[in-house]
């Protein structure tokens, strides 16, 4: 009864939004997407149709997902699904498969009315009513689709190996659709649906940005119980498994990327480290770096923190340095200007730091220097449906815009690499840090770390001998 007690009162701390079972998504009304089609509308034209493919069934006992591009448009998540968008029609058409399944007993051709209410669709029908007769132009999606924790870039990387392979060469499924499209239909012109999607992703709306500074919050907290859990003897997994929890818990069942829980100097240098296999030792950092897939969107945080819960000086003295070089990015970033005439700012406003700063190595220093100039990669990739998400924002800065800053700081002497990372969202006045709920202050993070973590309570269970 006490263990009972024990876990009720672990649940209550996380005071989690449950998602009840449910067959199309909460967030989005149809006014939401309706507003997407008529961008759509407007850049391919009055002659033009567009085409989007859902994800098939996947086979087995996996949670099945949909492709973001196909969930950008519509919300539907039916497998076998098709999405048409026809521009001298300005009507949208869902095509649902017949198949029999979960997820499908509200969202089926044979309840047309229920299927138009929910999503905004003028008709719904089944894909062998699909065809292209007297379309001059069709626009369709010519890059790999995401599906959780995917990105366009390892896709296209993916599919281009699994071409080259001698022993298999099939081409992609995109590319497959694209040649059934042209030889169905020898008169139309077949064009990328990509940059358009692209233009329109790029700036998220405010319901998006309420989607994900819940992926946000969740991140955050996933940290928190890994930095209350950490301490030698333990294993980078268990890190992982109070990570899942947080987002498990909270109703989410998938992850925005693979979990990335390195300790040590050997295992945080590999970037993308996955293997979370090894022990946590006393006098070694941990980089926390893991994000749920949050009603289709996620974040990207990155947190530095001692497995010992203590900071050691030359560690302090690093992470500070990075932390201090992130709040001065932070602070100035605002619609109107450009990553580069921030960073042209923050290298003045470093200088204070520098001389206030007593590094104990030269290696040290040279390298914070070398952030400084060079930004180390602060100003990272877009943040959305995908961690890497297709979008860039080159230009001055507009309200909508998610990104990750996320600079990186290296010691090549010392095969040292470090980081502290926040998803960001531009806004009207500056900006809002999605994934701020984590401490990033070090005196913060120490004060966490002396609290009882869910591994503590719940230890793992012995195995069993004969």
């Amino acid at each position: 009864m006490k263990k009972c007690i024990s876990l009720l009162c672990v649940l209550c701390v996380f005071t989690p939004v449950l998602v009840i079972a449910q067959e199309y998504q909460k967030d989005f009304p149809p006014e939401e997407f309706k507003a997407r089609w008529e961008k759509v509308f407007e850049k391919i034209g009055p002659d033009a149709v567009a085409v989007i493919q859902g994800a098939p069934d996947p086979g087995g006992y996996v949670i099945p997902r949909q492709t973001n591009e196909f969930y950008y448009l519509c919300g539907v998540e039916n497998p076998f699904s098709y999405f048409l968008l026809d521009g001298r029609t300005k009507k949208a058409i869902l095509y649902l498969s017949r198949a029999i399944g979960s997820g499908e007993r509200v969202l089926s051709p044979n309840n047309p009315d229920l299927v138009k209410q929910l999503t905004g669709v003028d008709s719904v029908t089944t894909p062998d009513k699909l065809n292209f007769s007297r379309v001059r132009i069709i626009y369709t999606p010519f890059s790999p689709a995401e599906l959780a924790g995917q990105t366009r870039a390892d896709l296209q990387s993916r599919d281009s190996r699994i071409l080259s392979d001698p022993w298999d060469g099939r081409v992609s499924r995109e590319t497959h659709f694209i040649s059934l499209l042209i030889a169905r239909n020898s008169r139309a012109e077949v064009k990328n649906l990509i940059p358009i999607l692209d233009e329109m992703r790029s700036i998220k709306s405010p319901r998006e940005i309420d989607v994900m500074r819940r992926s946000g919050q969740l991140a955050a907290q996933a940290v928190i119980e890994a930095m209350r859990t950490a301490q030698p003897g333990m294993y980078e997994y268990q890190l992982e498994a109070v990570a899942r929890y947080a987002f498990i818990v909270n109703g989410v069942r998938l992850e925005g990327y693979r979990s990335i829980i390195p300790a040590g100097v050997k295992n945080i240098g590999d970037m993308h480290y996955y293997f979370n296999s090894c022990e946590l030792k006393d006098g070694d950092l941990v980089l926390m770096d893991y994000a749920p897939d949050c009603g289709y969107y996620t974040s990207d945080i990155g947190r530095m923190f001692p497995v010992n819960g203590k900071f050691l000086p030359w560690q302090r003295e690093i992470c500070q340095f990075i932390l201090e070089y992130q709040k001065a990015i932070l602070q100035r970033i605002r619609p109107g200007v450009t990553s580069r005439q921030i960073l042209d700012e923050v290298r003045t406003a470093m200088e204070p730091v520098f001389a206030r700063t007593k590094f104990s190595k030269p290696e040290y220093e040279r390298a914070a220097r070398n952030l400084v100039a060079g930004s180390g990669g602060a100003f990272s990739h877009t943040v959305g449906l995908a961690v890497h998400d297709d979008a860039e924002y080159s230009g001055p800065l507009k309200p909508g815009q998610v990104f990750a800053i996320d600079p990186q700081l290296r010691v090549p002497e010392e095969g040292l690499y470090m980081r502290i990372e926040d998803t960001v969202v531009v806004t009207e006045n500056g900006v809002e840090v999605l994934t701020r709920f984590a401490p990033s202050e070090l005196d913060e993070i120490e004060k966490l770390m002396k609290e009882e973590g869910m591994v503590q309570k719940f230890p793992p269970i012995p195995s069993v001998k004969k």
